[in-house]
């Protein structure tokens, strides 16, 4: 995140969204996307009142599980989204994902909810989406990128897919990590800080 303040961008670094049960009959993610629509809210409208960040000038992103995109399936907050290796159709971890621990066949609904990939057609804030060649991570599969992408592009949104060759879950090649950078700046250059 350092590179992107030395170039004019305020970074806010690991801001928490917590998601909670919202009655003892619940389970924290029956209400996900409610939560996580006010946690990017209250984070945006926090930023623009410290003064360090324009609300209508604002990009998500995240690695594996912060890759969600929810966000981009639900809301139109952001001028642009970047997402790294994460999950993006919950149908291909059955058997739960991070702390749900109930399989697809348990609450099918909540599976489909989650999926920004079952949202597609609504994204149409620019996305990039880079994935490791060779991600390892049961839930994180390529084929999550491969799949978003075709979705999203196929019902016209804009999207650029990048793979990183050699590369597992997290990166770690020089050449990668200096490729990532540069796609990333790129992506923030034309459709967040020269957006019109």
């Amino acid at each position: 995140p350092i590179f992107y303040v030395t170039q004019g961008y305020a970074v806010l670094d690991n801001a928490e969204m917590p998601i909670v049960a919202t009655s003892a009959d619940k389970k924290p993610n029956d209400n996900f996307v409610s939560q996580l629509t006010m946690n990017a809210e209250a984070a945006i409208n926090a930023v623009a009142a410290m003064g360090v960040g324009d609300k209508n000038r604002v990009a998500v992103g995240g690695h594996s599980y912060g890759a969600f995109m929810n966000l981009l399936a639900h809301t139109n907050l952001f001028k642009a989204g970047i997402a790294r290796s994460g999950a993006y159709n919950r149908t291909l971890t059955p058997f739960g994902f991070q702390n749900e621990d109930r399989t697809y066949w348990q609450a099918p609904q909540l599976y489909y909810e989650m999926s920004p990939f079952s949202y597609a057609d609504k994204i149409k804030t620019p996305i990039l989406l880079i994935h490791g060649e060779a991600d390892d991570n049961t839930g994180t599969f390529p084929i999550n990128s491969e799949r978003l992408f075709a979705a999203i592009k196929g019902n016209g949104g804009t999207v650029r897919f990048v793979y990183l060759p050699y590369e597992a879950h997290g990166y770690r090649g020089k050449e990668n990590i200096l490729h990532l950078l540069w796609e990333q700046y790129q992506w923030l250059e034309k459709y967040v800080k020269n957006a019109k």
